[in-house]
């Protein structure tokens, strides 16, 4: 005899495979599985019931399915779905190490970045910044907030949906130079 909580991941299971049967483009797919609106969300809506599903071996289905249509050279109509950009700042290294990945796996960064993003972390793989540096997590009376990467769907900006609040963006030079990439030569910058 199944448990509530198992009825009911096999009930969000089902509703990603009537939609996987659609061959939707991974973008629907997500919005629809794994978004803020999505079936999981409505059948999970606590972070203690989203996080024991993202455990679950129905989660795991899920992602494959999404795996799956993002191989589809589909695209996705803007109409439906417009693309957001963002702006992560991170060190030179990491930088290096993710365009080296991304050469070796033989795709672009963009879908190798999308890709980690949809993974599932856990709260203790994301550093506390509350606390301050040196500070002891354990004084920290606030309840831990959502990993960004599962709360915030591709493609929505919405500021509800962060567990930090929006810093107000800085000016950017008008041209941004982007460093040569070590897999041809670099052009000259006049």
């Amino acid at each position: 005899m199944l448990t509530q909580s198992q009825e009911k991941y096999r009930e969000v299971l089902q509703v990603a495979e009537n939609l996987w049967r659609q061959d939707p483009d991974w973008v629907t797919f997500f919005r629809e599985i794994v978004g803020i609106d999505g079936a999981i969300r409505k059948g999970f809506p606590t972070f203690d019931e989203l996080a024991a599903f993202e455990q679950s071996e129905e989660f795991e289905k899920i992602q494959r399915m999404l795996v799956k249509l993002r191989e589809k050279k589909t695209s996705t109509d803007p109409e439906t779905e417009p693309t957001r950009v963002i702006t992560v700042r991170l060190p030179k290294s990491m930088h290096e190490y993710l365009r080296t990945e991304a050469h070796d796996l033989r795709t672009s960064m963009n879908k190798l970045c999308i890709s980690k993003l949809l993974q599932v972390i856990g709260e203790e793989m994301i550093p506390n910044e509350r606390t301050g540096s040196g500070g002891n997590s354990s004084t920290n009376s606030s309840p831990p907030s959502r990993p960004v990467a599962t709360s915030t769907p591709i493609g929505n900006s919405s500021p509800a949906t962060l567990s930090q609040p929006m810093a107000r963006p800085t000016a950017q030079p008008a041209v941004q130079h982007q460093p040569p990439s070590p897999f041809k030569p670099a052009q000259p910058r006049f």
